[in-house]
């Protein structure tokens, strides 16, 4: 498992202060610049970062390599509860196909349940002493840290999404057309806002981020507008 996916963080600057953790939740669907938004931002104020999608990503290929049915909701909790990030292999649970998988294992109530507390302790006490930790998935502001100090719902319009994921996967796909990747998107968008625990949504209080036309350079510097703010004034 690479650090970019699990903690991005340098060290806490010199006459670091005692401990209190700063959140940043980012919310929203596949591909559309939450997680690119999160690196960056976890550098900018030296906060640990944690990908979420990728303990479910993680539980799906662990499942899928063992020849088990993600949608077996029994093993998927057996799995869930035996999860370790370190024995993760990042390229190889980035496919489309584990994605895909991982949408479904995340649609179950105990491997949620399962997950949910190394999320918040993490969310608690970020690694290596840092003040603070970025964390990005699809329930964060609305489940996993509803406290959050600053909530983000990030998104893009379908199309715009389709298109950045098709980028990403064409050299390992040459064959891949992008209206599949597009009808891929939709139907993992509706499992996501569908599910019955924990469903793909803003949170009341998030600021909407909407990355369509946008450059990644621009949306970074809006998220942080609104992030010194909120810490101006309320932490």
């Amino acid at each position: 498992m690479t650090d970019a996916s699990r903690q991005s963080a340098a060290e806490p600057p010199a006459g670091h202060s005692a401990f209190k953790s700063k959140v940043i939740a980012l919310d929203g669907p596949a591909a559309s610049g939450k997680g690119t938004l999160a690196r960056r931002l976890a550098r900018a104020y030296r906060f640990a970062y944690l990908d979420t999608g990728v303990l479910y990503r993680g539980v799906a290929w662990s499942m899928m390599r063992d020849a088990a049915d993600p949608a077996d909701a029994d093993a998927a909790a057996r799995y869930a509860r035996d999860f370790d990030i370190d024995r993760i292999d990042d390229k190889l649970v980035r496919t489309r196909e584990v994605g895909a998988a991982a949408s479904r294992v995340a649609a179950i109530p105990a491997v949620r349940a399962a997950l949910l507390d190394y999320q918040r302790a993490y969310a608690a006490r970020p690694p290596g002493g840092l003040e603070g930790a970025v964390l990005d998935g699809r329930d964060i502001g609305t489940v996993v840290c509803p406290d959050a100090c600053v909530k983000f719902f990030v998104t893009a319009s379908p199309e715009t999404r389709a298109h950045r994921r098709w980028l990403e996967l064409r050299c390992d796909r040459p064959d891949l057309g992008e209206d599949e990747v597009l009808r891929d998107l939709k139907e993992r968008d509706a499992r996501d806002a569908a599910r019955a625990d924990a469903p793909m949504k803003p949170a009341v209080d998030a600021e909407l981020l909407d990355t369509t036309h946008l450059s990644i350079d621009a949306v970074e510097a809006a998220a942080r507008r609104i992030i010194d703010d909120i810490f101006r004034r309320c932490v």
